[in-house]
């Protein structure tokens, strides 16, 4: 149960997968294989004449990937001579009626206000195929979808959902290099097919989201802001804010009331990066700690199969998210402490120390103890830090498709808890014996890495006490599909040599 960019099979009592809540009620599947097909002039769709309806950016773009996978392209311009140039030569640009008559799939790439302009050519549109590629300017703009009023001016046609989700860079740079899926929609299910054998053509995945009432859900994609990400940044937030609350009251507020010394200096750099590896040590453990809850309510209920509360499902579900943050806090705080020796501030106390040991004929300041420390802590500092990266890396999608389920999980699990042990030993060797030394505790509150161990402590105990054999092999049973109280029937041999049923717990 590590920071996953994918879901694991053992918690069954987890959403399986991010699957959508269309309103149509279908399930986001796929609608082909995962063949790849790019540029394969064998397939299906391959060959045949495609139009495009519209000269912006995203019908150039679309033209150039769709000449790129060997389709014929015409496009349909109001103004052909002028909007030639900025197509491949490949692709014949003409009048849009000329173009509407030379195929029957027709991309409509122009806006919704312009929709109307096209009603002309309502005669010549008849029975074709038109794929909606629009989108809105804000969530819900409309009563109805851009899809569903264009089927409405033209009842005649069909008319599909699809690639309002993929960018015009994406369509240039090529699949690989941005988002792979294209959400489809529609109420002809051949119609999907063919629009789905096109996108799979030119190296993308289709994915079948139901019938055309899905297309408001689908507009409405692209126009949100990291939707998977408020909860972690509103998380990361609030624990850098306490926490910085926290450090600015001990480093600099303490001083300034009980020495009269101004210290406010240290809030820019050093305040901060006091904070950082407190957020980053706690976001890590936040990863893990969602797991050990599961598993105690499996070994609870005794089952895979109930549910968990809907608050632990999201927690699960945003581990990646959380996972990220920590890395980043991570890395600035191995930032900031790079920068810490180059501060104005650092070299005069540097100076300072130096006059004192010279006044005070000190030849030797030499501390073993806490040069042993400092080596300790910095080393370990940097183990986790790599291995955090490694954790980050292998979160990505392009990374973490190439690996199988063995190795993600060797990553995300064995490695994520490995580093959360070793960010241990860093905070550790970090306070060292200061927990224990009563002038650390400013107005009676404890050093700051102390808090910050309750949560990663917690969760590495319960990864101790999982691993003990008898509490593991239990666990291991239930994510398999044992179940406590549920009966098996069994077959015994008799003396006879006949055999007979019987029936039995299936927890003894």
């Amino acid at each position: 149960m590590g920071w996953p960019g994918r879901e694991e099979p053992a918690l069954a009592g987890s959403v399986a997968g991010r699957v959508c809540r269309m309103s149509g009620g279908d399930m986001a599947k796929p609608l082909l294989g995962h063949r790849s097909v790019e540029g394969d002039p064998t397939a299906p769709a391959a060959g045949r004449t495609i139009g495009i309806l519209g000269s912006g950016d995203f019908a150039r773009s679309l033209a150039i990937r769709l000449v790129c996978s060997g389709f014929k392209v015409v496009v349909g311009s109001r103004n052909p001579k002028r909007k030639a140039g900025l197509f491949p030569s490949a692709a014949e640009v003409t009048f849009q009626a000329e173009a509407v008559k030379k195929t029957d799939v027709i991309f409509v790439a122009v806006f919704r206000e312009h929709y109307s302009t096209l009603c002309d050519l309502a005669d010549v549109l008849v029975g074709k195929i038109l794929v909606d590629v629009s989108n809105n300017t804000e969530i819900n703009h409309h009563k109805e979808s851009n899809a569903e009023y264009l089927a409405s001016l033209f009842p005649a046609c069909t008319v599909v959902k699809g690639f309002n989700v993929v960018s015009a860079w994406t369509l240039q740079s090529g699949a690989r290099d941005g988002n792979k899926q294209v959400l489809i929609c529609s109420n002809n299910q051949e119609a999907k097919r063919t629009i789905a054998e096109i996108a799979q053509v030119m190296g993308f995945t289709p994915v079948d989201m139901g019938c055309m009432s899905s297309a408001c859900e689908i507009e409405n994609i692209p126009l949100r802001l990291l939707p998977a990400w408020k909860i972690p940044i509103f998380l990361s937030l609030g624990l850098f804010l306490c926490f910085f609350t926290y450090n600015l009251v001990r480093q600099v507020i303490h001083p300034y009331i009980r020495e009269q010394k101004n210290k406010f200096y240290k809030i820019p750099i050093e305040v901060v990066n006091t904070t950082l590896p407190c957020v980053a040590y706690v976001m890590l453990s936040l990863v893990y700690l969602p797991g050990v809850l599961a598993a105690c309510l499996q070994l609870y209920y005794g089952t895979k199969y109930r549910r968990f509360p809907d608050w632990l499902d999201q927690w699960l579900q945003h581990r990646k998210q959380i996972g990220l943050l920590s890395f980043f806090c991570a890395a600035l705080h191995a930032v900031y402490s790079l920068c810490l020796p180059m501060r104005r501030s650092h070299r005069y106390q540097l100076i300072e120390t130096a006059v004192k040991q010279a006044v005070e004929k000190k030849m030797n300041i030499w501390v073993e103890e806490e040069v042993w420390r400092m080596e300790i802590y910095i080393s370990v500092g940097i183990i986790a830090l790599g291995l955090l990266s490694l954790l980050a890396i292998t979160s990505l999608p392009s990374i973490a498709n190439s690996l199988n389920w063995r190795e993600f999980s060797f990553i995300q699990s064995t490695l994520g808890f490995i580093a959360l042990l070793i960010s241990t030993l860093h905070t550790l060797t970090y306070g060292w014996s200061r927990a224990f030394d009563e002038n650390q505790y400013k107005f009676y509150l404890p050093p700051t890495y102390t808090l910050t161990l309750l949560v990663p402590c917690t969760v590495i105990l319960a990864k101790v006490i999982f691993s003990l054999p008898c509490i593991h092999h239990r666990l291991m049973r239930i994510r398999r599909g044992w179940e406590k109280g549920r009966y098996v029937k069994f077959v015994l041999p008799s003396a006879t040599g006949e055999y007979s049923s019987g029936e039995t717990s299936s927890h003894v």
